[in-house]
C-alpha cells in the first residue's frame, strides 16, 4: 500500500458479486413464490384447506426451498471461487440444501433422499437456465429491438415484413404528398363524371 491506492481486502466481497445477488438469489426466490402460489391455485387440496391458505403455503414452501438453494449455490461459488455457470457448485449446493431440509422433514432417510433429489433437480434447473439464456436474450432482442449494432427506434421493433411500419419525418411528408395528390385526382375524377 505504498502508492496509497485503496485495495480490496481478501475477505471483502467484490462489487460485482454483491451487485448481482438480487439477480441470482432474490429474483429466483420471488419467482418460485409466484409459481408456488400458482400451483396452489390448481392444487387438489384447495377445497379442504381453503384457497388462500393453500396458495400461501405452497408459495412460502417453494420460496424457502429456492432461497436456501440459491443462497447455498452462491456460498459454494464464493468458496470455490468459480463463475456463475459452474454446475458442480449447483450440485454441491443442491446436495447440501437437500440434506438440511430433508433432515428437518424426514430424519436421516429424508436427508439422503432429499439431498439426491435436490442435487439432480438443482443442477438440471441451472443447466437448463444456462442453455436457455442466450436463446431468450436473442428472442428478447428480436422482439424489443435492443440490438446494440442497430439504431434504437423505440421499445418495440416491428419485423421488416410487417404491414405496420414506423415512419420518420421524411416518409410522413412523402406519404402526405401522395395522399394529397390522390385526393386531387379523385376530386378531379368526380368533377369529370358530374359534367358528363
Amino acid at each position: 500500500m505504498v502508492s496509497g491506492d485503496p485495495k480490496i481486502l481478501e475477505g471483502e466481497p467484490s462489487s460485482s458479486s454483491t451487485d448481482s445477488w438480487k439477480e441470482r438469489i432474490f429474483i429466483p426466490t420471488l419467482l418460485a413464490g409466484i409459481v408456488g402460489g400458482g400451483v396452489g391455485l390448481v392444487s387438489k387440496h384447495r377445497n379442504a384447506h381453503g384457497l388462500a391458505k393453500i396458495c400461501a403455503t405452497y408459495a412460502t414452501n417453494l420460496a424457502i426451498v429456492t432461497g436456501c438453494y440459491c443462497g447455498a449455490r452462491e456460498f459454494v461459488r464464493a468458496a470455490r471461487k468459480t463463475g456463475p455457470n459452474d454446475l458442480l457448485s449447483s450440485a454441491i449446493a443442491g446436495f447440501g440444501t437437500g440434506a438440511l431440509l430433508g433432515r428437518l422433514q424426514g430424519g436421516r432417510p429424508g436427508a439422503i433422499r432429499y439431498s439426491i433429489i435436490f442435487a439432480i433437480a438443482g443442477t438440471a434447473a441451472d443447466f437448463t437456465a444456462v442453455k436457455l439464456e442466450p436463446v431468450l436474450r436473442n428472442y428478447g432482442e428480436s422482439i424489443l429491438g435492443n440490438n446494440s449494432s442497430e439504431k434504437n427506434d423505440g421499445w418495440l421493433k416491428l419485423p421488416e415484413w410487417s404491414p405496420i411500419q414506423v415512419l420518420d419525418e421524411e416518409a410522413i411528408a412523402a406519404k402526405q404528398a401522395r395522399e394529397q395528390q390522390l385526393y386531387a385526382q379523385r376530386a378531379l375524377g368526380k368533377l369529370n363524371k358530374e359534367e358528363s
